[in-house]
């Protein structure tokens, strides 16, 4: 039986794993990576049968002083809600690593490295319930994507890697004085979750504080229009760097909001005032992502203003306050965490063979590479949300939920299924139906077997979430719900004033 080991196990063993490349040779770092990743993830399996829903409350807790004297605490736990993050996280890690192998070919050691120094900051940051530690982990993860975009990156590397930093350092700077505030505010000593969940803050000081943590996560997400450094960073940073970055970094912004928004500041979550910004503030991001992605002409550029739309969908869930919204939302990141992931690998894939991204210098490859075809079709049909598939369900749920509290609002954002199939499908059409008419497509090579092991598993999640949900949906009811009741038991409290005053 799992303990509370686990989880301690979850996040130093990558750090293991980083020193185990370091004094390998060049040669065997890939390997040694993969075999840590890979175990690491084997391990974080046994979460999906160990963590019990129950009441929806923290599992697997640990606790241990760290720094006695600010009551700062070494605090792991894990819920229906940290629970697919983590597994998200080990998987998609594994995933990059392996996509790697033909695609790093210098300072092999340092890169594979980083990566899983890289895995350790985003599972502590996904089990952590001490909120220093949180934000230890929160900036740890920073430094591994910086050097990750800005050594093996493309051409503009370096301002990319400068931009995608300086976003986040300002967001989380003004998250720290929010921290520092609630831990003087709440007179316990601790940073503990739940001395921040019951801090007794006035609506005056939640809102402030909401919109210091909400910049902080809405950068992450990234919320429209904090979204500028996403697309730099991901044209310049290498495959499996686009793979981690859109499959795990940027649910944390979205986890944020579940997480430490809704609990923390339920009053100011539930403002009207608030409500409307971040529903709008999501929509725009629905509808602005896919005009734009629509007219790229860079295949990975394009992918990567859909994530800026994907990200929309679990704003409006996660504000639309209701139960289907916030599980829809939930689906959604795990869908894009699958399918825009699987996306960059089949980019990556292409630029391997054809050392070029733009979508006019292909075409007709499909006749060339059939099972690289399969594998582009089916991910960008789940991508796009065609029933059957994992998108799908995410954003049907979203929209429900929407749906229940803000018609209009669910309307409009419906809109931007249709505008996904706008940009997605030409796109597919171009690479891999039309005429084969440039000759080194001819020679396009198909998937190999090391192809096949990295996609195969990612294509069955998609069909798999899809088609049978009910799994998924069920371990994060709980979780969900508690967050519902912790905004709903605030509503029923006597009511604030801007002030402060009853």
């Amino acid at each position: 039986m799992y303990g509370d080991w686990i989880l301690h196990a979850l996040i130093w063993l990558p750090l293991a794993g980083t020193v185990h490349v370091l004094v390998s040779s060049a040669e065997r770092a890939k390997n040694v990576a993969f075999r840590w990743s890979a175990f690491v993830f084997v391990l974080s399996l046994g979460l999906w049968w160990a963590y019990e829903p129950g009441d929806g409350g923290f599992a697997l807790e640990s606790s241990a002083s760290w720094i006695e004297a600010w009551g700062v605490g070494y605090s792991l736990g894990i819920d229906g809600i940290s629970v697919f993050m983590v597994l998200l996280t080990t998987f998609t890690s594994a995933i990059a690593i392996l996509g790697s192998f033909e695609y790093v070919r210098t300072r092999r050691k340092a890169f594979y490295a980083l990566m899983l120094l890289l895995e350790m900051g985003v599972v502590g940051f996904f089990l952590a319930t001490d909120i220093f530690l949180f934000y230890v982990f929160f900036e740890l993860t920073l430094v591994p994507m910086y050097f990750i975009v800005g050594i093996w990156g493309g051409e503009r590397r370096i301002y990319a890697a400068v931009k995608f930093f300086l976003y986040t350092a300002v967001g989380s700077l003004l998250m720290l004085v929010a921290i520092l505030y609630v831990y003087f505010a709440s007179g316990t000593g601790s940073f503990g979750y739940d001395a921040f969940v019951n801090a007794g803050l006035s609506l005056r000081e939640q809102l402030w504080l909401f919109a210091a943590f909400a910049l902080a996560f809405g950068i992450k997400v990234p919320v429209f229009p904090l979204h500028t450094w996403l697309p730099d960073a991901h044209v310049e940073a290498p495959t499996p760097g686009s793979v981690i970055l859109a499959s795990v970094l940027l649910k944390m912004g979205t986890y944020g909001f579940l997480r430490f928004l809704l609990p923390f500041f339920p009053d100011a979550a539930r403002h009207p005032v608030v409500v409307a910004v971040m529903l709008a503030l999501g929509v725009i991001g629905i509808i602005y992502a896919a005009w734009v992605a629509a007219v790229q002409p860079d295949a990975k550029k394009l992918v990567a203003y859909t994530s800026v739309a994907h990200m929309g969908f679990v704003v409006i869930g996660v504000f639309a306050l209701t139960l289907n919204g916030l599980q829809g939302g939930m689906v959604v990141m795990i869908s894009h965490g699958i399918s825009t992931g699987a996306l960059f690998l089949l980019l990556g894939m292409m630029y391997e063979r054809r050392h070029t991204r733009l979508i006019g210098d292909f075409g007709g490859i499909g006749r060339a590479a059939p099972w690289f075809a399969t594998a582009f079709v089916i991910t960008a049909l789940a991508s796009i949300g065609l029933p059957g598939t994992s998108g799908f369900v995410g954003e049907f749920l979203a929209l429900l939920g929407t749906f229940e509290t803000h018609m209009v609002v669910a309307a409009i954002a419906a809109t931007g299924v249709i505008f996904a199939a706008y940009y997605m499908l030409p796109m597919v059409q171009r690479v891999l139906f039309n005429e084969l008419d440039r000759p080194e497509n001819r020679t396009f090579a198909d998937l190999s077997r090391r192809e096949m092991a990295i996609l195969g598993p990612l294509v069955a999640l998609m069909i798999w979430i899809g088609v049978h949900p009910t799994p998924f949906l069920e371990r994060m009811e709980p979780s969900v719900q508690a967050v519902l009741e912790r905004v709903e038991d605030a509503r029923a409290d006597a009511g604030h004033t801007l002030g402060g005053e009853d």
